[in-house]
């Protein structure tokens, strides 16, 4: 990594509040270059608190953007961090409407050329794809990075259909405690407790609203730009990774958009910026590639930002199996269109006698995390125990021959008996060694109840045969000769998936079914990025400590009672010490327990605590916030609860208790 300090222009920064037509104030940080000339402004927009959870993040970005010509702004939006007013649903109108509001409002600034991009991560990237959609006429580019255009299918909330278990608790868990945090006395003044008590008064858990929206209904349209492509009118520049969930929507938006207007990246990457070297690699010079694309739509810079392939991808070498990898083996490979003329699909069909597959409900402890953000125990390990679970079907790569090497979302064709009318089926495609290692590639799944249709609940008929086919999140991946191709399927993928409530599971039909996979045929490709680059960090200090680290993942087994724990310790805890005097500690412990074969035994639970300290005001307030799920077989039963003190004295305490029908999960 490649720290600049000197760039073509001097930069200055001041926090400012952007004015909403209600009269509410969105907090934001503006970097500027020194220049009496209007310079183009890029936007970032999310809750996340940019005085302190992102800070760190967006000083790595900000200040270069603002040291090569560009307004570089990050804004929080309402209800969250320091800005005024109440907190709304994920992605609701009224955030949407603020965020075009923003962008008007920098358009109009007398250091503005008029013209504004919006770029982000996650949910950044997210706002920036829906409200290039809304098509404010200042808004010309969007860089989107690690995002999704599908909020039902394509996002932590559901796969295939099936409610997530992990992704669903463990996001909505962590937006109740950020949500529940206080703005900062040191930016907003005395009116901070009042504006934390009033913002308290107005949460309530998105667990209850993204549980009672079991299909794909007009809840989960709005926002999804899936819905329509055609509504964004910006260029647009798609950024992913194979380890990160959203990657799909890239291959998406080259796919649906002009293409004088979209091109897409896809790394090795999990969630996280590619510039920033967190594993897996290898990282990309992803700040001055997302120059020279502002350059050319924001300022009409004549490069060749359009002359380069409608999609840059990686495609990896085979490795063994492991929870994190520095750098993966690979290559970098184009393709002009897509899909690709470059890939062909294959079909492999099964063979052998129909067989039963009945998985024990704790098959999916070794699926990794959800979202993975780097640590070192992210990636899924050995599958050798997962496959155990698991019907599996093998096809050797023959020896002395080309590997096989895909590039976009395999497809399976399965044809079952239901042993009850819920269920579901996962598929895990695998990278079997010699020496019988077994390294997972990529995977999907489906709910039974969802095979006519995300939106609708058709029940499975008990004994009768059925073809389902799905399509597996897309990967680009080698398998080299000596290998063997695995498809591993199951009924059951515990914590990711929730499980249904019969435990029946259903008989596959080999003769019947097939796998079919997007291989890419060989093509000469060079393709060159710049060494990474940033601007200096923000100087954020972590203090020692004595304490031993929890570990990230820990599996509990209790043979007596045939029950499974998983604790999951996401490394954000410890104590940050910031450069304006803030302390801030947290600690996050995420339990998901479930016994071998009874799946109404599902249990998750996210306890979280958070201190911010600012011993020269005497500023001291913690929140502890917890959240649980339950089910039987027709509801989902959930607790939450948070409790806010300042000086060690309760200023707000409530818990909410909820029966949630199970209409489809």
């Amino acid at each position: 990594m490649k720290i600049r300090t000197e760039f073509p222009y001097e930069t200055v920064h001041d926090d400012v509040r952007i004015p909403m037509a209600d009269g509410t104030r969105l907090y934001a940080r503006i970097w500027r270059p020194v220049t009496e000339a209007p310079v183009p402004a890029l936007l970032e927009y999310l809750p996340h608190r940019l005085t302190d959870r992102t800070a760190p993040r967006d000083w790595q970005r900000h200040p270069w953007y603002a040291g090569h010509g560009y307004a570089s702004v990050r804004v929080d939006v309402r209800g969250y961090g320091n800005s005024e007013g109440l907190p709304g649903d994920e992605y609701d109108a009224t955030e949407l409407a603020d965020g075009v509001a923003v962008v008007n409002w920098l358009a109009a600034r007398d250091w503005c050329s008029g013209k504004v991009g919006m770029f982000g991560i996650s949910w950044g990237g997210r706002d920036a794809l829906r409200i290039a959609a809304l098509a404010p006429e200042p808004l010309k580019a969007v860089v989107a990075v690690c995002s999704t255009d599908d909020r039902y299918d394509d996002d932590v909330h559901r796969m295939g259909g099936s409610v997530l278990a992990a992704g669903t608790h463990t996001w909505a868990a962590t937006l109740l405690a950020l949500v529940s945090r206080p703005p900062d006395p040191r930016y907003v003044g005395e009116v901070w407790r009042e504006m934390w008590l009033e913002r308290l008064e107005a949460v309530e858990p998105l667990l209850h609203t993204w549980l009672a929206h079991q299909t794909r209904d007009d809840y989960w349209k709005h926002g999804s730009v899936r819905e329509d492509h055609g509504a964004i009118e910006a260029a647009v520049l798609a950024v992913g990774g194979w380890h990160d969930p959203y990657r799909d929507t890239v291959l998406r938006l080259v796919e649906h958009l002009p293409q004088d207007r979209v091109r897409g990246i896809i790394g090795p990457w999990c969630h996280q910026y590619p510039d920033r070297g967190l594993p897996p690699g290898p990282a990309i010079g992803f700040l001055q590639e997302t120059l020279r694309w502002w350059d050319h739509h924001l300022k009409g810079a004549d490069n060749d930002v359009m002359a380069v392939p409608l999609l840059r991808s990686w495609i990896s070498a085979s490795h063994p199996p492991a929870t994190t990898y520095d750098e993966l083996p690979g290559r970098w490979v184009a393709d002009p269109a897509w899909p690709s003329p470059h890939v062909t699909p294959v079909t492999y069909a099964f063979q052998g006698e129909p067989v039963l597959v009945r998985s024990p409900q704790r098959t999916g402890l070794d699926a990794g995390r959800f979202v993975p953000l780097g640590d070192d125990a992210d990636l899924p390990p050995d599958q050798r125990a997962e496959d155990a679970h698991s019907a599996c079907f093998d096809f050797v790569v023959p020896e002395g021959g080309p590997p096989v090497e895909i590039l976009g979302r395999p497809r399976v064709s399965l044809f079952l008996r239901a042993g009850a009318p819920t269920g579901q089926v996962i598929a895990r495609l695998c990278d079997v060694a010699p020496d019988g290692s077994s390294t997972l590639v990529t995977r999907g799944a489906l709910n039974l109840s969802a095979r006519h249709g995300r939106d609708r609940v058709v029940k499975a008929r008990v004994g009768v045969g059925e073809e389902v086919a799905f399509e597996l999140n897309g990967i680009g991946h080698g398998f080299p000769p000596g290998h063997r191709i695995r498809l591993a399927v199951s009924s059951a993928y515990w914590p990711w998936i929730w499980p249904q409530p019969d435990a029946a599971g259903f008989t596959l039909d080999p003769a019947a079914s097939h796998l079919t996979l997007p291989v890419r045929g060989p093509t000469r490709d060079r393709i060159v990025w710049q060494e990474p680059e940033q601007s200096e960090p923000l100087g954020v200090s972590v203090p020692a400590t004595l304490e031993e680290p929890r570990p990230e993942r820990l599996v509990v087994r209790d043979v007596a009672k045939g029950e499974w724990r998983l604790e999951v310790a996401p490394r954000q805890g410890g104590t940050r010490l910031y450069p304006d005097g803030l302390e801030c500690t947290e600690d996050t412990l995420e339990t998901y327990t479930i016994t071998e074969d009874d799946p109404l035994s599902a249990h998750t639970r996210s306890d979280s605590s958070i201190r911010l300290h600012r011993p020269d005001m005497a500023w001291d307030v913690t929140i502890d916030a917890r959240s649980e799920i339950a089910c039987e077989a027709e509801v989902f039963v959930t607790s939450n609860e948070v409790v806010c003190k300042e000086g060690g004295e309760v200023l707000f305490h409530r818990t909410w208790e909820k029966r949630i029908p199970r209409t489809a999960g």
